[in-house]
């Protein structure tokens, strides 16, 4: 799972300086203040997420354990919802996507309790 995670780590921050990017020249004019707004926290949130893939992937490595995987995976599939579905709100104006987007937060807080129990754990 190390070797995943630290991919898919590096994957996200790829895709997220490429997102970010992407709003910073292409969206500025294109899009409302608030929708650029909203692709920007997508961007944002990703990153963060993709550095917490990285100590999935060290906690995995450094502790085993399913904890550490379970934040791993916690960490890709709420940026797939999280960021994902903010970025389609943002780029689509339909204001219904925003309902899916708390659900990638839940992941995203279930992955950093995970990663917090694999390195707090006896053993």
């Amino acid at each position: 799972m190390e070797r995943l995670f630290f991919g898919l780590g590096a994957l996200s921050a790829l895709l997220s300086v490429g997102a970010g990017a992407f709003g910073a020249h292409a969206l500025r004019t294109r899009l409302a203040p608030d929708l650029l707004a909203v692709f920007e926290t997508g961007a944002r949130y990703q990153m963060y997420h993709a550095l917490g893939l990285f100590a999935a992937g060290y906690a995995s490595g450094r502790f085993g354990g399913s904890a550490a995987s379970g934040a791993g995976l916690c960490f890709a599939f709420g940026t797939l919802v999280f960021s994902g579905s903010l970025y389609a709100l943002a780029l689509t104006g339909v204001r219904g996507l925003g309902a899916v987007t708390p659900l990638g937060g839940l992941a995203f807080l279930a992955g950093w309790l995970l990663l917090a129990f694999a390195a707090l754990r006896p053993g």
